[in-house]
């Protein structure tokens, strides 16, 4: 059973991290720092939006509009580390 939880673990720090490498993609795509028609820059930024927009579009339905601002990852990163340490402190314990 432990070893279910570390992959379970393990996914969420993934996923965390192509969270915040969409973030910053989006950052960079805005800015113009990458070139839009480069092949490989679009494959990575439709890769990216396919992994993270099913997470983020139910966020991003209840938030209010901000403007320019989106703040839907953040809410996304505190809900992965919330479950990371529920997982971590309650789930694990009563398992073992």
């Amino acid at each position: 059973m432990i070893a279910l939880i570390q992959t379970v673990v393990l996914a969420l720090d993934l996923y965390w991290w192509i969270i915040i490498a969409s973030a910053v993609f989006s950052w960079l795509y805005a800015f113009n720092v990458v070139n839009p028609r480069n092949q490989v820059v679009g494959t990575i930024g439709n890769a990216l939006f396919r992994l993270t927009e099913p997470a983020l579009r139910p966020i991003r339905r209840i938030l209010p509009d901000l403007g320019g601002i989106d703040i839907s990852p953040i809410i996304l990163l505190l809900i992965l580390f919330f479950l990371r340490q529920f997982i971590l402190t309650t789930v694990a314990p009563a398992l073992v």
